[in-house]
């Protein structure tokens, strides 16, 4: 192990790679308990995985982000990012809890006393679940300022919910819900991102009163849902900050999604490349390993330099969220070099295994197929783009 190296003012400097040991040893250990088998079967059975969640959450690692005060650990988002990605290189999957992590940080952020201490004790502790995040609609995709989901204020104590959101990962398996509605109409705000509120749903008292959900069969098991509000009523209480000032509340915690969501393609990236060299030193055709073989072995040293460069992104973006900067740039270019680095770490582990890739045994194509989500959603590589050539290098808004 390298020792710890100082900074030019006497700090102390911890090896990249090296921070947070004793977690990273940890998730290693809890992960070896669930292989590539239980995942497969997972994936079989379209089940999600309790006993995986169950013991994180007993571990206390889904609640790192929570305030000692409310009986969480109280960690930096670093080591959020570190305990999902040490799940991903293992070969196991984080799909299932990081929205645990994110999703309370605007009510952490938004929230008031009242609620904060009425909800963030029980998530801490495990018995209650906050990872659905009601955002996306099927007419208006990543375009959330012209979302249709409307809550009418009813009387002082309520609103009344209608609308219908799509891809809502973990619906069914979740206690609370994080909706963004329209409080007010889009042609009453002079601004599309006006007029946009977030409510805390309770979903074990809305569910069958006017509240449906249904799961939507995909290529991968992320427990996908749509979601129906046919006059659900929600208490006034369970507004987060300010009526209309959501999307502001809703962008803040998008930094934290994306910084936690690159961490699980790095995670991918150094399960790809380790199985691919591995593989590639194993494997013998025409009397030599086939690792030798530049065709082979670039691609792979390719991924790894992606991989390595993405890594010191994510870090930054993760330093600068925890110093309570503004972040919006590197997490944004964290989530897109990760979410690349990772597809071709997988594209060369497919290459290389060749037909035995396709083998599900190998849970070289399970991975495969999970990382190329992440170029999609949760913001695609286009929006990515597009937000650096707009707000960051200052070019014409593109269309």
């Amino acid at each position: 192990m390298n020792e710890a190296r100082h900074d030019a003012a006497g700090q102390t400097a911890v090896p990249l790679g090296e921070d947070y040991p004793d977690i990273r040893a940890a998730i290693q250990q809890i992960c070896r308990s669930y292989p590539a088998k239980y995942w497969r079967d997972c994936e079989d059975s379209g089940a999600y995985p309790d006993a995986f969640v169950e013991e994180l959450t007993r571990s206390g690692y889904l609640a790192v982000l929570i305030p000692e005060e409310y009986g969480g650990a109280g960690l930096p988002v670093r080591a959020a990012s570190v305990i999902l990605e040490e799940i991903h290189a293992t070969g196991c999957n984080a799909a299932a809890v990081h929205a645990q992590m994110y999703i309370m940080g605007t009510l952490l952020r938004h929230g008031n006393a009242a609620q904060k201490q009425k909800y963030l004790p029980e998530i801490a502790a495990g018995r209650l679940r906050l990872q659905a995040f009601g955002v996306t609609e099927p007419t208006t995709g990543t375009d959330t300022t012209q979302l249709k989901t409307r809550a009418v204020r009813d009387g002082n104590d309520a609103y009344i919910v209608n609308g219908q959101k799509v891809w809502t990962s973990r619906a069914l398996k979740s206690d609370l819900m994080l909706l963004l509605a329209r409080t007010t109409p889009a042609d009453q705000v002079k601004r599309r991102s006006d007029g946009l509120s977030v409510f805390l749903v309770d979903i074990r008292e809305s569910l069958g009163k006017g509240l449906t959900i249904r799961k939507i069969d995909a290529m991968i098991n992320h427990q996908s849902t749509e979601v129906f509000f046919d006059n659900v009523r929600v208490p006034a209480d369970n507004l987060i900050g300010e009526e209309n000032k959501g999307f502001r509340y809703i962008l803040d915690g998008m930094n934290a999604e994306r910084i936690l969501v690159a961490s699980e393609s790095l995670g991918d990236a150094r399960f790809f490349i380790r199985r691919a060299t591995e593989y590639s030193k194993e494997r013998v055709v025409f009397g030599r390993p086939i690792g030798q073989n530049q065709g082979v072995q670039f691609p792979i040293a390719r991924a790894y330099a992606e991989y390595r460069a993405a890594d010191l992104m994510n870090r930054t973006a993760a330093a600068l969220f925890d110093a309570g900067q503004a972040c919006g740039t590197e997490a944004n270019l964290s989530k897109l070099l990760a979410s690349e680095a990772a597809w071709n770490a997988g594209e060369a582990a497919m290459q290389t295994f060749g037909g035995f890739s396709f083998a599900r045994e190998y849970d070289i194509e399970r991975k495969w197929r999970e990382a190329r989500l992440y170029q999609i959603a949760p913001i695609s590589t286009n929006m990515i783009l597009n937000y650096l050539g707009e707000h960051v290098l200052g070019m014409p808004r593109s269309y």
